[in-house]
């Protein structure tokens, strides 16, 4: 099974549970905080990773390093993941546990590239067209692309919406270039 799957399962079955007992918030808290102490130690993603290191060991150093900060129902899917020898796919539950989250609150994620900063009314007005466009609410990151003629970006799941410059000029450029 590919680890997009299994990260996927997990995820599901997590945010199952914590709908159920009523537990979502904090365990998405929870799942925050395992991800930035992950992401900011090499030697634990290594430990993770490491096929050497039994489930039973990894499970002991993840209790041991966030006793007294984690909610009960994570330190047990904690535990799960690392005697089902998943430990190193916690990264990406992480990403799939927040994607599904969205997903079931009726949120889009949306990445914005624009040649120039957005101002507040500017990204606002985005925003809000953005959700009329899609139907949902509408959780945008905005970055900022240099590399851009000028114009704007923006990449809605697996679509995307390109409004720069450069990309009407390759248009311009083709339509004449077929046209001839």
């Amino acid at each position: 099974m590919s680890s997009a799957i299994a990260s996927r399962r997990y995820a599901t079955a997590l945010l199952d549970v914590a709908e159920e007992v009523g537990v979502t918030e904090q365990v998405a808290g929870d799942l925050e905080l395992i991800d930035n102490t992950i992401s900011g130690s090499r030697d634990l993603r290594a430990m993770l990773k490491s096929p050497l290191i039994k489930g039973d060991a990894k499970s002991r150093a993840l209790k041991e390093i966030f006793k007294g900060k984690l909610g009960e129902k994570t330190l047990l899917f904690l535990d799960l993941v690392c005697r089902k020898k998943r430990a190193d796919h916690l990264p990406q539950i992480v990403v799939e546990f927040s994607a599904l989250r969205d997903e079931r609150a009726g949120i889009v994620n949306v990445d914005v590239k624009s040649a120039v900063k957005l101002d507040e009314e500017q990204a606002r007005e985005l925003i809000n067209a953005l959700a009329d466009y899609t139907g949902k609410k509408v959780k945008a990151r905005l970055s900022l692309e240099e590399q851009m003629l000028g114009g704007v970006s923006v990449k809605i799941g697996d679509t995307i919406l390109d409004g720069s410059i450069r990309h009407q000029l390759e248009m311009l450029k083709g339509s004449l270039t077929g046209a001839a």
